[in-house]
């Protein structure tokens, strides 16, 4: 009888034939007829084989980085040092019609915000108790949970840093990869993009050497909701990384010697005229929404993109709207026949942005 090795995908099929195989080499006057003793005795045999060899299989996938599921994904990435980023929480700017106490706790819709901070009279930094991007929702009237003396209104204005979600898992994944293309060590490229991407309300930067002379870095950042950052988050950044007041003593993150400055993606404003053949009973007004919905979502995908450079070639290349993306989005729209000669700020060519720049939707007519 001869040895044969299975394939972990091997089926129940296969591993019939094989068996059978086996046991005709073996005296080919056996009887081996369906509902023989033989017969039977190679199904249960290869129903117990085929469940062992996917147990196997499984087992394997966890193992290795590509198939593992979140669990056993972390616990890979460990043994690099890595682990996925937590959830934040967001914090965003409150007025009001006095001065609130400190740690004084206000409600809007299902979330609570705690007073952490005053930024001058009557506007204060709030943080969402509940961690998450969920905190970066609601903007609007807020609610005392305990009662002021003389307090006639409060609201939230803006999202001054985004919480952010845990990681998902594919971005932890992808991240564990790229860790074996470049080792964070030092204050070399993949050590600004490890430690600042993980601050919080960071969702990526991009590192310049010699931006400002000879001895300084530049980091351009991008907040988690890959918009252009505010200016307190620029500000946050900047004391974690290299303190204005102390730059390049090595007070913070960067290396001694390194004088860093930190400053935000700036937004590009693209304005699209749009040439459109409309569907009968169909006119700009009917579809004028969907169409600044798409547009939108394609350019924070192509801020994401800018956010998610790691190379020094990502760096130092600005992103693409492309005409082709813009249309063939637009065409799938109920109401759309036809696209044609759409101009992206008065000219039919598609743009590259400044390296330091993302899109930022202007007008769109149709």
């Amino acid at each position: 009888m001869t040895t044969q090795l299975f394939s972990l995908d091997a089926t129940f099929e296969d591993l019939q034939a094989m068996k059978r195989a086996n046991v005709a080499s073996m005296d080919p006057n056996l009887d081996m007829r369906e509902t023989s003793p033989l017969f039977n005795a190679t199904v249960v045999n290869s129903l117990e084989t085929v469940q062992m060899l996917a147990t196997m299989k499984y087992l394997i996938d966890l193992v290795y980085a590509d198939t593992a599921p979140r669990e056993y994904l972390i616990r890979r990435a460990a043994e690099r040092g890595l682990k996925p980023y937590e959830a934040t929480k967001a914090k965003l700017k409150g007025e009001f019609n006095i001065d609130v106490p400190i740690y004084s706790r206000f409600s809007l819709d299902e979330l609570n915000y705690v007073v952490i901070e005053k930024i001058t009279i009557g506007q204060f930094i709030l943080e969402c108790e509940t961690p998450g991007a969920s905190g970066n929702m609601f903007l609007g009237p807020i609610v005392p949970i305990e009662y002021i003396n003389n307090l006639q209104w409060a609201r939230l204005t803006a999202v001054l840093i985004p919480g952010e979600d845990e990681e998902e898992t594919e971005t932890f994944r992808q991240r564990y990869f790229n860790s074996f293309e470049s080792q964070e060590f030092g204050g070399n490229r993949a050590d600004y993009k490890g430690k600042v991407g993980k601050m919080e309300g960071v969702g990526g930067v991009r590192v310049y050497r010699a931006k400002y002379g000879p001895g300084t870095v530049g980091l351009t950042i991008i907040d988690a909701q890959y918009r252009k950052p505010t200016q307190l988050l620029i500000d946050k950044v900047q004391e974690l990384v290299d303190p204005l007041n102390l730059q390049g003593e090595g007070v913070g993150t960067a290396p001694i010697d390194h004088v860093v400055t930190v400053s935000g993606v700036n937004g590009t404003t693209i304005n699209v005229t749009l040439n459109i053949t409309y569907q009968s009973g169909y006119s700009w007004p009917d579809i004028e929404t969907s169409v600044l919905t798409i547009i939108d979502t394609y350019f924070r995908e192509l801020a994401e993109q800018w956010a998610k450079s790691v190379t020094y070639e990502e760096d130092h290349s600005g992103v693409i709207v492309r005409i082709s993306q813009i249309e063939t989005r637009l065409l799938a729209l109920p109401g759309i026949v036809d696209i044609v000669d759409t101009q992206l700020n008065g000219d039919t060519l598609n743009i590259e942005l400044d390296m330091e720049a993302i899109p930022k939707r202007g007008v769109v007519s149709g």
